[in-house]
């Protein structure tokens, strides 16, 4: 019976996990594909790919995770830029991409 208990316990807490990761990859996505659109560049692939995960403290004390996204695009569909996003729970902390994108993101996506 404990070893039942214990299994569904790990199933819970993956599942969790899993759910808040592609909640923050379309998060992120969501973010690269304003950004690109404000930037007037072209996103390409139309995802983002995970690239880093690790534990961090928010700032409220409390350690949560910090996940970290990468995305591409061209500016006249010859070339490919890599951008990154970076996410704090659901709160953008990082963002590199487009050159004219950044004032935007900023902008629409608070870091605060």
């Amino acid at each position: 019976m404990p070893t039942l208990l214990l299994l569904m316990i790990v199933g819970a807490a993956g599942f969790f996990l899993f759910t808040a990761a592609r909640a923050a990859a379309e998060r992120a996505a969501e973010i690269g594909r304003d950004a690109c659109q404000a930037a007037g560049v072209q996103w390409l692939d139309q995802s983002v790919h995970a690239t880093g995960m690790r534990l961090r403290r928010r700032e409220d004390g409390w350690l949560g995770i910090e996940r970290t996204f990468r995305f591409e695009y061209s500016e006249d569909g010859h070339d490919r830029h890599v951008g990154r996003v970076v996410l704090l729970g659901d709160r953008l902390v990082g963002f590199s991409g487009p050159s004219r994108a950044a004032q935007a993101v900023v902008r629409d996506f608070p870091l605060h």
